[in-house]
């Protein structure tokens, strides 16, 4: 009986090439579906946005501050608290937005983590788009705070 081949294990240089293509293939897909001009953002990979380090890995996207992971295992905690840090060294207004994607997975079933109440604050958008509910139907959101629409 053979043993299987050890996975050859991408340097710490594939890794970063790897999550630098993730990030342009993202930053592609949400311009392409949103209409928005989506980049990624200069010297996203642990690098310098402007006069601050570790900004979100994607610009363009009003209210979401993306962080964009390519990986086998999924690391949704940890990856919320680096975004959660950032935003708060950055003083940002977005709300946290994890994007992650195994190898060989498509792109459009990425997983997206952010937190609850950003999540139904899009869901009630949504609702109300489609005529599920009418904006004057305002409900309190979760933890007792008015739904924002």
């Amino acid at each position: 009986m053979s043993v299987p081949p050890k996975r050859k294990r991408l340097s710490p240089r594939g890794s970063k090439q790897k999550g630098d293509k993730f990030e342009r293939e993202l930053a592609a897909y949400i311009a392409e579906a949103t209409g928005l001009q989506c980049e990624r953002a200069p010297l996203s990979g642990g690098g310098v946005v402007g006069l601050f380090a570790g900004g979100a890995d994607l610009i363009g996207t009003p209210g979401i501050h993306v962080e964009a992971k390519r990986c086998e295992a999924f690391k949704f905690e940890s990856w919320l608290a680096q975004c959660m840090a950032s935003i708060t060294k950055l003083n940002a207004p977005e709300a946290p937005v994890i994007v992650a994607r195994k190898s060989r997975m498509p792109i459009g079933e990425a997983r997206v983590q952010l937190p609850l109440d950003f999540f139904l604050t899009l869901y009630r958008a949504w609702l109300i788009q489609e005529g599920y509910v009418r904006p004057a139907d305002h409900r309190p959101q979760a933890g007792g705070r008015p739904a924002p629409l």
